[in-house]
């Protein structure tokens, strides 16, 4: 399949300083691709420039294939970390006009309206006004009216901001079905385990370059470490437990003597699990045995750090 976006060698410069350098990305259509880095990597920048906000010192941006022009701004939805609604106003006149403003006419913008507060059951908001609502309630309102003309790309920046966790996963919940229904989205966060949960691809920028790129689940797999978690019910855990330390690097252990189990964490030189596995079996009862895959947010750590060491 085709990307949906492509920014190919884009820089952006303040002055002397670098915003984004040489940066290239390729964006799957139909999926969930998570824009990751510190504070200042580049990431608003690069978003502002995909909304015509800005624009690039040099790189282009393909949009569906074809240079990305003042009209694709239409297709596109974008829900900023600073919500920009008016506060004055009743929700459903300021939800009315903004979707207006973005093709749709009236008719066919109350409808839809009318639809979206349903289903996240605001339909009482209609006529209070912005200033009225708790900035979770707001950041509903703002949702609603950056999907509501149906983009092929949606991009969101710190969705979940000002949300709980009940409110924080309706939203999850909603930016997974647009995603099943077709759309393309762009999800900048710093919440790792958002990153978990929905993200199927990620880019890492890192002072104002790209470090780290690709399908979440095939990075994982270049930045396992060879640590496995082990479970075994054995009678002398203690002494298990320091023989085992001698033979191999045990990172972190316990040992639980009423129920007869011990539980620890090793890291082996190589993936070969066979030397660990034949010890392990005279010792006792192997009840599990796991390989620890790195998070979203140890693979963050690491390349960052690693990066910063060698600048």
């Amino acid at each position: 399949m085709s990307p949906i976006l492509v920014a190919e060698r884009i820089t952006k410069r303040y002055g002397s300083n670098f915003a984004l350098n040489n940066v290239s990305l390729e964006i799957p259509a139909n999926s969930i691709y998570g824009l990751l880095g510190p504070n200042g990597a580049g990431k608003t920048t690069l978003i502002r420039i995909i909304n015509q906000i800005t624009y690039p010192d040099s790189g282009s941006v393909l949009f569906g294939g074809e240079p990305l022009l003042p009209h694709h701004v239409s297709m596109i939805g974008y829900l900023p970390e600073e919500r920009g609604l008016y506060k004055s106003m009743k929700v459903g006149e300021q939800a009315l006009y903004l979707a207006q403003l973005k093709g749709l006419s009236k008719t066919e913008a109350k409808r839809r309206l009318l639809y979206w507060f349903e289903r996240l059951q605001i339909g009482d908001w209609w006529n209070k006004k912005i200033q009225e609502l708790s900035k979770g309630m707001a950041q509903k309102i703002q949702f609603i009216v950056t999907v509501l003309h149906e983009p092929k790309l949606l991009i969101f920046d710190e969705p979940f901001s000002g949300f709980d966790p009940i409110n924080a996963n309706i939203i999850k919940e909603e930016i997974l079905h647009l995603k099943e229904k077709g759309t393309s989205i762009i999800f900048s966060t710093h919440r790792m385990e958002s990153v978990e949960e929905i993200c199927e691809y990620i880019a890492l920028l890192h002072n104002a370059e790209k470090i780290l790129d690709g399908k979440l689940s095939e990075i994982k797999k270049q930045y396992k470490n060879n640590v496995f978690t082990v479970g075994m019910a054995v009678q002398k855990g203690e002494d298990v437990l320091r023989e085992l330390s001698e033979h191999f690097q045990i990172t972190s252990s316990s040992f639980d003597p009423e129920e007869s189990q011990v539980a620890f964490e090793v890291k082996l030189p190589s993936p070969d699990t066979a030397p660990l596995l034949h010890h392990l079996s005279k010792k006792g009862t192997v009840n599990s045995f796991v390989e620890t895959i790195p998070s979203a947010n140890d693979i963050f750590i690491r390349t960052v750090q690693s990066k910063s060491i060698h600048e």
